[in-house]
Protein backbone atom coordinates (compact mmCIF):
# COMPACT_ATOMS: atom_id res chain seq x y z
CA UNK A 1 0.00 0.00 0.00
CA UNK A 2 1.43 3.63 -0.93
CA UNK A 3 1.54 6.53 1.79
CA UNK A 4 -1.40 7.92 -0.11
CA UNK A 5 -3.38 4.81 0.46
CA UNK A 6 -2.37 4.73 4.06
CA UNK A 7 -3.31 7.70 4.70
CA UNK A 8 -7.36 7.48 2.94
CA UNK A 9 -7.75 4.15 4.63
CA UNK A 10 -6.86 5.38 8.38
CA UNK A 11 -8.76 9.04 7.81
CA UNK A 12 -11.86 6.95 5.83
CA UNK A 13 -12.22 4.34 8.82
CA UNK A 14 -11.92 7.24 11.25
CA UNK A 15 -14.84 8.65 9.94
CA UNK A 16 -16.70 5.43 9.51
CA UNK A 17 -16.45 4.86 13.24
CA UNK A 18 -18.05 8.79 13.47
CA UNK A 19 -20.70 7.76 11.36
CA UNK A 20 -21.35 4.18 13.23
CA UNK A 21 -21.56 6.48 16.97
CA UNK A 22 -24.25 8.87 14.78
CA UNK A 23 -26.15 5.71 13.97
CA UNK A 24 -25.72 4.94 10.58
CA UNK A 25 -24.50 1.73 8.69
CA UNK A 26 -20.86 2.45 7.63
CA UNK A 27 -18.13 0.65 5.72
CA UNK A 28 -14.97 1.63 4.06
CA UNK A 29 -14.32 0.33 0.36
CA UNK A 30 -10.52 0.99 -0.86
CA UNK A 31 -11.49 1.72 -4.28
CA UNK A 32 -14.95 2.49 -6.71
CA UNK A 33 -14.77 -2.01 -7.39
CA UNK A 34 -15.19 -2.71 -3.67
CA UNK A 35 -17.88 -0.46 -3.50
CA UNK A 36 -19.63 -1.99 -7.01
CA UNK A 37 -19.56 -5.20 -5.21
CA UNK A 38 -21.30 -3.75 -2.09
CA UNK A 39 -23.66 -1.75 -4.07
CA UNK A 40 -24.44 -4.60 -6.31
CA UNK A 41 -25.61 -7.41 -2.93
CA UNK A 42 -28.68 -5.66 -2.52
CA UNK A 43 -29.70 -5.52 -6.38
CA UNK A 44 -31.78 -8.38 -7.25
CA UNK A 45 -33.90 -8.92 -10.40
CA UNK A 46 -36.70 -6.52 -9.94
CA UNK A 47 -34.76 -4.41 -8.27
CA UNK A 48 -36.15 -0.43 -8.67
CA UNK A 49 -32.91 1.19 -8.27
CA UNK A 50 -32.83 5.09 -8.15
CA UNK A 51 -30.12 7.35 -8.89
CA UNK A 52 -29.22 10.75 -7.56
CA UNK A 53 -27.35 12.38 -9.99
CA UNK A 54 -23.78 12.00 -8.67
CA UNK A 55 -20.86 11.86 -10.49
CA UNK A 56 -19.28 9.47 -8.37
CA UNK A 57 -21.77 6.68 -8.74
CA UNK A 58 -22.03 7.10 -12.59
CA UNK A 59 -17.80 6.76 -12.50
CA UNK A 60 -19.08 3.23 -11.13
CA UNK A 61 -20.85 1.81 -14.03
CA UNK A 62 -23.58 0.67 -11.45
CA UNK A 63 -26.21 1.45 -14.32
CA UNK A 64 -25.01 -0.82 -16.47
CA UNK A 65 -24.72 -3.52 -13.46
CA UNK A 66 -27.92 -2.99 -12.40
CA UNK A 67 -29.44 -3.77 -15.93
CA UNK A 68 -27.26 -6.86 -16.08
CA UNK A 69 -28.65 -8.26 -12.70
CA UNK A 70 -32.17 -7.44 -13.78
CA UNK A 71 -32.65 -4.45 -12.23
CA UNK A 72 -34.66 -1.63 -13.18
CA UNK A 73 -32.95 2.32 -13.53
CA UNK A 74 -34.79 4.99 -12.66
CA UNK A 75 -32.60 8.34 -13.69
CA UNK A 76 -33.91 11.50 -14.15
CA UNK A 77 -30.91 12.82 -15.13
CA UNK A 78 -31.06 10.54 -18.33
CA UNK A 79 -30.38 12.36 -21.47
CA UNK A 80 -33.34 13.93 -23.82
CA UNK A 81 -35.78 14.44 -20.86
CA UNK A 82 -37.93 17.34 -20.40
CA UNK A 83 -38.33 19.42 -16.66
CA UNK A 84 -41.45 18.54 -16.29
CA UNK A 85 -40.61 14.04 -17.11
CA UNK A 86 -36.92 14.94 -15.06
CA UNK A 87 -39.78 15.97 -11.91
CA UNK A 88 -41.81 13.02 -12.09
CA UNK A 89 -38.97 10.46 -12.12
CA UNK A 90 -37.52 11.94 -9.41
CA UNK A 91 -40.54 11.85 -7.54
CA UNK A 92 -40.28 7.76 -8.30
CA UNK A 93 -36.47 7.54 -7.63
CA UNK A 94 -38.07 8.87 -4.14
CA UNK A 95 -39.76 5.56 -3.24
CA UNK A 96 -37.19 3.20 -5.22
CA UNK A 97 -36.40 -0.20 -3.35
CA UNK A 98 -32.51 1.28 -3.55
CA UNK A 99 -31.28 4.74 -3.92
CA UNK A 100 -27.87 5.55 -4.67
CA UNK A 101 -25.92 9.06 -3.93
CA UNK A 102 -23.00 10.84 -2.64
CA UNK A 103 -22.82 13.68 -0.38
CA UNK A 104 -20.84 16.87 -1.26
CA UNK A 105 -19.18 16.85 2.06
CA UNK A 106 -19.06 14.59 5.53
CA UNK A 107 -17.08 15.50 8.59
CA UNK A 108 -14.63 13.67 10.32
CA UNK A 109 -17.24 13.45 13.06
CA UNK A 110 -19.86 11.88 10.93
CA UNK A 111 -22.00 14.77 9.46
CA UNK A 112 -22.95 14.57 5.95
CA UNK A 113 -23.21 17.91 4.18
CA UNK A 114 -24.94 18.66 0.74
CA UNK A 115 -26.49 21.48 -0.99
CA UNK A 116 -29.12 20.54 -3.76
CA UNK A 117 -31.49 22.42 -6.60
CA UNK A 118 -34.57 20.76 -6.40
CA UNK A 119 -33.91 18.96 -2.87
CA UNK A 120 -34.79 15.86 -4.71
CA UNK A 121 -31.14 14.02 -3.35
CA UNK A 122 -31.31 15.74 0.19
CA UNK A 123 -35.06 14.60 0.40
CA UNK A 124 -34.25 10.67 -0.50
CA UNK A 125 -30.99 10.68 1.73
CA UNK A 126 -33.33 11.47 4.66
CA UNK A 127 -36.67 9.80 4.05
CA UNK A 128 -38.73 7.37 1.06
CA UNK A 129 -36.26 4.79 -0.32
CA UNK A 130 -36.30 1.06 1.11
CA UNK A 131 -32.51 1.47 1.15
CA UNK A 132 -30.35 4.51 0.48
CA UNK A 133 -26.28 3.87 -0.24
CA UNK A 134 -24.14 7.19 -0.05
CA UNK A 135 -20.52 6.17 -1.26
CA UNK A 136 -18.33 9.35 -0.30
CA UNK A 137 -14.38 9.27 -1.19
CA UNK A 138 -12.26 10.24 1.36
CA UNK A 139 -11.50 13.63 -0.79
CA UNK A 140 -14.64 14.98 0.40
CA UNK A 141 -13.73 14.56 4.02
CA UNK A 142 -13.39 17.91 5.80
CA UNK A 143 -12.96 18.70 9.46
CA UNK A 144 -15.79 20.26 10.50
CA UNK A 145 -19.07 21.68 9.30
CA UNK A 146 -17.17 25.00 8.76
CA UNK A 147 -14.65 23.49 6.40
CA UNK A 148 -17.59 21.33 4.66
CA UNK A 149 -19.43 24.39 3.61
CA UNK A 150 -16.04 26.06 2.57
CA UNK A 151 -15.80 22.72 0.40
CA UNK A 152 -19.26 22.76 -1.38
CA UNK A 153 -18.79 26.78 -1.65
CA UNK A 154 -15.27 26.33 -3.02
CA UNK A 155 -15.17 22.61 -5.53
CA UNK A 156 -18.75 21.09 -5.32
CA UNK A 157 -21.01 24.25 -5.85
CA UNK A 158 -18.83 25.51 -9.36
CA UNK A 159 -17.75 22.18 -10.52
CA UNK A 160 -21.46 21.09 -10.69
CA UNK A 161 -21.97 24.11 -11.95
CA UNK A 162 -19.82 23.95 -14.59
CA UNK A 163 -20.70 20.38 -15.39
CA UNK A 164 -24.36 21.76 -16.28
CA UNK A 165 -23.32 24.36 -18.25
CA UNK A 166 -25.07 27.21 -16.15
CA UNK A 167 -24.37 30.60 -16.31
CA UNK A 168 -23.86 31.02 -13.09
CA UNK A 169 -20.65 33.84 -12.11
CA UNK A 170 -19.09 30.13 -10.60
CA UNK A 171 -18.03 28.97 -13.73
CA UNK A 172 -15.77 31.91 -13.88
CA UNK A 173 -14.78 32.97 -10.37
CA UNK A 174 -14.57 28.93 -9.62
CA UNK A 175 -15.81 29.84 -6.14
CA UNK A 176 -19.33 31.14 -4.90
CA UNK A 177 -20.34 34.47 -5.25
CA UNK A 178 -23.99 33.93 -3.79
CA UNK A 179 -25.14 34.82 -6.88
CA UNK A 180 -29.32 35.88 -6.53
CA UNK A 181 -30.19 34.03 -10.52
CA UNK A 182 -32.90 32.67 -11.55
CA UNK A 183 -30.25 29.82 -12.75
CA UNK A 184 -28.81 29.36 -9.80
CA UNK A 185 -28.51 25.26 -8.47
CA UNK A 186 -27.64 26.12 -4.45
CA UNK A 187 -30.66 26.18 -3.32
CA UNK A 188 -31.43 23.45 -0.39
CA UNK A 189 -28.98 23.15 2.47
CA UNK A 190 -29.04 19.66 4.23
CA UNK A 191 -27.22 18.47 7.29
CA UNK A 192 -27.63 15.30 8.69
CA UNK A 193 -25.80 14.59 12.18
CA UNK A 194 -27.36 11.42 12.77
CA UNK A 195 -29.00 8.74 10.86
CA UNK A 196 -32.72 9.89 9.81
CA UNK A 197 -35.09 7.43 12.00
CA UNK A 198 -36.62 5.16 9.73
CA UNK A 199 -34.43 5.05 6.77
CA UNK A 200 -31.91 1.85 5.82
CA UNK A 201 -28.79 4.06 4.84
CA UNK A 202 -25.39 3.29 4.70
CA UNK A 203 -22.48 4.97 4.05
CA UNK A 204 -19.47 4.09 2.44
CA UNK A 205 -16.11 5.76 2.11
CA UNK A 206 -14.28 5.16 -0.18
CA UNK A 207 -10.30 5.38 -0.60
CA UNK A 208 -10.57 6.19 -4.37
CA UNK A 209 -11.05 9.59 -5.36
CA UNK A 210 -14.21 10.18 -7.62
CA UNK A 211 -17.27 12.89 -8.10
CA UNK A 212 -16.74 16.48 -6.70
Amino acid sequence: MTVQGWHKEAVGKKVVEALIKNEFDAIYAANAQEAATFIMQHVKPGTKVGFGGSMTINSMGIQEKVKAAGGTVIDHGAPGLTLEERVAIAKEEILSDLYLCSSNAITLDGTLVNIDGMGNRVSAMSFGPKKVIVVVSTDKICKDEEAAFERLEGVAAPMNNKRLDTPNPCTKTGGCVNCQLKSRICRVYSVIKKKPMVTDITVVIMGESAGY
